[in-house]
């Protein structure tokens, strides 16, 4: 019969999001805490929640960031759960599946010495999730399982299927030639231990398909320093040559696979058990500081499960590879990542701490970046290719299928910085989203194949039973009879040639046999008969189920018909479904790349919003410091003009009033010296002096008292006196009461002070010293400085009298040769004791020169 080529796994179509979802289920178990170690940075809240918190000497702790964190599982194990619990929660499930032709994913994560391995292989006497689902899926497929090489694995990650006589040949092929089968050792007193390993509590599931045959294909490799080497590789131990690394391929469906590696079909749990220990023992494990046996490999033992239905008869399978499905189950158990400070590894071992460290750092960036996928809706590239553990699980979550974690943790307080690594680590991986593994095709056939068969066998042999016949099952093909033995010859010996007695003896003997071989024909006459006519029954009942399996084969045909009828409607709707589909995902693209044109396009009409808000708030709040600079500024040049104006009329009005002040006093001189020349000289002595003029209307005096300045009030003033000040030792000097002097102003005075002065000393264009004091007003800024306006300018000046060069007209006349005679009159000042002057710009009134006062010359 020729070979026929099964499928491959398969794998979900990475455009189509429509199919359902489930996140990774992630369970955390406790390890028990050793009697060496007497506290614990781990506590189990519920069964879904742990708590966290930082030992007494950790460096969270030493750093007063003292921060207690709670993570939330799908469930978690404490110290004291049984293996059997933890199966029955986190891989019964997947081999479930695994029965329904569907993939599953089952890996331990956690730091070294947390007891991954121990939760996947277990202990003699207490078995891990490994031997309990190898144990599951033979109690559920031992009745129902094919001959041997009937499935048969091709080299491409593929499944080809054979007859039962090519099988049959390949069989025999086999043990002719047994070097070409992996080949099994026998067991030894270092195995015992090894093989020890029984499950007690049977388990079996119950949606299995009746209709088909199973086979069980088991492989066995590891990832050491990022190479992969097949664990079930047995090399020659004259040639010691090293094992060979193996290289990852993909398939025609995109699937990742492990290259000639060698796969065993497995027909018992003891089998398999047998190959996963002979694995085991060239697994590479080492002593370190924190494990006596840490794992230095990644090791994933994979089983296949192939299935193909039976016929329409139900004895033979299906040659056709359409209805070939193949499930595979990774059952991975990692290696712990630890930190040299702690290991204190060297040579080889810290290569291999490097090694396990960057697989797992990659696992995770993988795990984040898939997460910002799924949630955000990015598109950013996954690296599975840095590693090979990586690249060796990239169909379980790109494609679909069915991943768990669980995390195994030593709640020891030397594993906190690690612990919460891995705690981190396990709630990202919970938000990864793999998708739901589809159901395996429906055959078509009639179901109850495999029961009708049985039945029918079990029918013929009661019929068989009830006629008397041999009880044998239909196919056994030969029918019995029992035979009665014949009597054993009779110790004979002649004594002579009238020996009667012996003769007789002889005679009766043969007689006898005679006799019983008549019986016997007679026996096997009916027998004959009876088979004869169960022949034309069978003949007869065998033509009626041929004329009912012909009709059932017309309707059949008429099925048929109306099924290729119905693929073909069903692939023009599939067809035009894709293209509505791929429609549909342009119209989303489409629609995607507006919704961000239109979100930035909405972003920037915002950003012009704030800007022209920002703008115009900015414009107001200019036109209102404008608006108040301008009326500001208007009522200080109000002020400045009505001052100025003032001070001009005041000028003007001191002008005329000493204008008027000199007139009058030139009036009344010129009227004396009149009257003088009109008198008559009545002293014959010419020597005799002249009485003197009558006194002019003098002004009295004004007081001698500190000119008040302009600057006193009941405001606080600041007094700048710069130190290169010089005293000038006036009489008038400003007097103000409330005031602060300084030589240097600061800005802390200034706050205290309404008013300011400040005192400039200069000279004159006449060389004369000319004291000037300058006022403003003290302003407060916006930014919480102070500013000085300049208002107000009062001047002090200091002139020294020149001696007088005129004389009275009443003074006897002397004149000297080079004309130096005095002068006849004298001016105001030499007439006048005080002079009233009043300065312009000023406010207060005239100001007051004092000037001495010249003695008259004695007549």
């Amino acid at each position: 019969m020729k070979n026929q080529k099964g499928r491959t796994p398969r794998k979900g179509n990475k455009t189509s999001n429509s199919r359902p979802k489930d996140t990774v289920g992630v369970y955390c178990r406790i390890k028990p805490l050793s009697a060496e170690d007497q506290e614990c940075c781990v506590e189990v809240i519920n069964e879904t929640t742990v708590h966290v918190h930082p030992p007494d000497g950790s460096k969270a702790f030493r750093n007063g960031e003292y921060k207690e964190m709670q993570y939330t599982f799908k469930m978690v194990f404490g110290s004291h759960v049984l293996q059997k619990e933890v199966f029955d929660i986190t891989a019964k499930l997947l081999v479930e599946d695994l029965l329904q032709g569907k993939n599953g994913l089952l890996f331990t994560y956690g730091v070294t010495g947390g007891g991954k391995t121990y939760t996947m292989t277990g202990s003699p006497g207490n078995a891990g999730l490994l031997p309990r689902c190898l144990d599951m899926i033979f109690n559920t497929t031992s009745h129902l399982q094919a001959k041997k090489y009937v499935f048969k694995p091709d080299d491409k990650n593929g499944m080809d299927i054979q007859g039962e006589v090519d099988a049959l040949l390949e069989r025999q092929k086999k043990e002719i030639l047994p070097s070409c089968l992996p080949k099994t050792p026998s067991k030894s007193k270092a195995d015992i231990d090894f093989s020890g390993i029984t499950v007690d509590e049977q388990c079996k599931a119950d949606n299995i398909d009746e209709e088909s045959s199973y086979s069980v294909f088991v492989s066995y490799v590891e990832i050491y320093n990022n190479y992969i080497y097949d664990l079930l590789d047995d090399t020659d131990p004259l040639k010691s040559k090293p094992p060979q690394a193996k290289f990852l391929r993909e398939d025609c469906n995109h699937n990742m696979y492990v290259a000639g590696c060698i796969e065993v079909e497995v027909k018992s749990m003891e089998d398999a058990i047998e190959v996963f220990w002979r694995g085991q023992k060239r697994r590479r494990v080492a002593n370190t500081q924190l494990n006596r046996e840490s794992s230095r490999s990644h090791s994933t033992f994979l089983v296949r499960l192939a299935q193909a239905p039976l016929d329409s008869d139900g004895y033979t399978l299906l040659q056709d590879k359409m209805f070939v499905t193949v499930g595979q189950l990774a059952l991975v158990d990692l290696a712990g990542s630890e930190r040299t400070t702690r290991t204190r590894a060297e040579g080889s071992r810290l290569r291999e701490a490097g090694s396990i460290n960057t697989s797992l750092m990659t696992l995770r960036t993988c795990i984040e970046i898939l997460r910002e996928n799924q949630l955000f809706g990015t598109n950013k590239m996954v690296p599975y290719r840095e590693t090979k553990l990586t690249h060796l699980f990239k169909n379980y979550f790109d494609g679909e299928g069915t991943v768990k974690m669980v995390i195994c943790v030593d709640p020891k307080t030397d594993d906190y910085e690690e612990t919460l690594h891995v705690m981190r680590f396990a709630e990202l991986t919970q938000e990864v989203e793999v998708t739901r593994p589809m159901d395996k095709p429906i055959v078509g056939l009639t179901p109850g194949r495999r029961g009708r068969r049985n039945a029918l066998r079990e029918e013929l042999s009661r019929r068989l039973e009830e006629r008397g016949g041999p009880v044998q099952s239909f196919c056994g093909g030969e029918l019995s009879m029992t035979l009665h033995e014949f009597p054993p010859f009779p110790s004979l010996e002649l004594t002579g040639a009238n020996d009667k007695e012996t003769l007789a003896r002889l005679v009766d003997y043969l007689a006898e046999r005679q006799r019983i071989r008549q019986l016997a024909q007679d026996e096997v006459s009916r027998a004959q008969g009876v088979f004869r006519a169960k022949l034309l029954d069978l003949d007869h009942g065998t033509q009626e189920q041929q004329v009912t399996a012909q009709q059932q084969r017309q309707r059949l045909v008429e099925h048929e018909h109306l099924i290729t009828t119905q693929k073909a409607e069903l692939c023009r709707l599939e067809n035009k479904n894709k293209t509505l589909e791929c429609k549909v995902e342009v119209l989303q693209k489409t629609n995607a790349l507006h919704e961000d044109g239109k979100h930035l396009l909405q972003q920037k009409l915002d950003d012009a919003t704030m800007e022209l808000q920002r703008q115009r708030s900015e414009r107001q709040r200019l036109d209102q410091r404008l608006h108040g600079a301008v009326t500001d500024t208007g009522h200080k040049w109000e002020r400045e003009c009505d001052r100025r104006v003032a001070a001009k009329q005041m000028e003007m009005q001191n002008k005329l009033w000493v204008k008027d002040e000199k007139l009058k006093q030139l009036k009344a001189i010129v009227t004396e010296n009149k009257e003088m020349e009109r008198a008559p000289r009545r002293c014959d002595n010419p020597r005799k002096r002249a009485p003197s003029p009558p006194s002019l209307p003098t002004v009295q005096p004004v007081p001698i008292c500190h000119r008040r300045s302009q600057s006193a009030g009941t405001e606080r003033w600041a007094d700048h006196k710069p130190t290169s000040s010089v005293a000038t030792g006036t009489v008038m000097q400003p007097l103000i009461g409330n005031a602060i002097t300084m030589s240097m102003p600061t800005e802390q005075a200034l706050a205290k002070c309404d008013m300011y002065m400040l005192t400039d000393q200069q000279l004159a264009s006449d060389g004369e010293l000319e004291t000037r004091i300058i006022k403003g007003e003290v302003y407060k800024t916006r930014g919480g400085g102070q500013s000085v306006q300049f208002v107000d300018i009062e001047k002090l000046r200091q002139e020294a009298l020149l001696s007088s060069s005129r004389k009275r007209k009443s003074d006897p006349p002397g004149t000297s040769d080079d004309g130096s005679a005095k002068s006849e009159f004298t001016d105001v000042e030499t007439r006048c004791s005080v002079a009233i002057e009043m300065k312009a710009g000023s406010t207060i009134g005239p100001s007051i020169h004092h000037h001495a006062t010249p003695k008259r010359p004695k007549p």
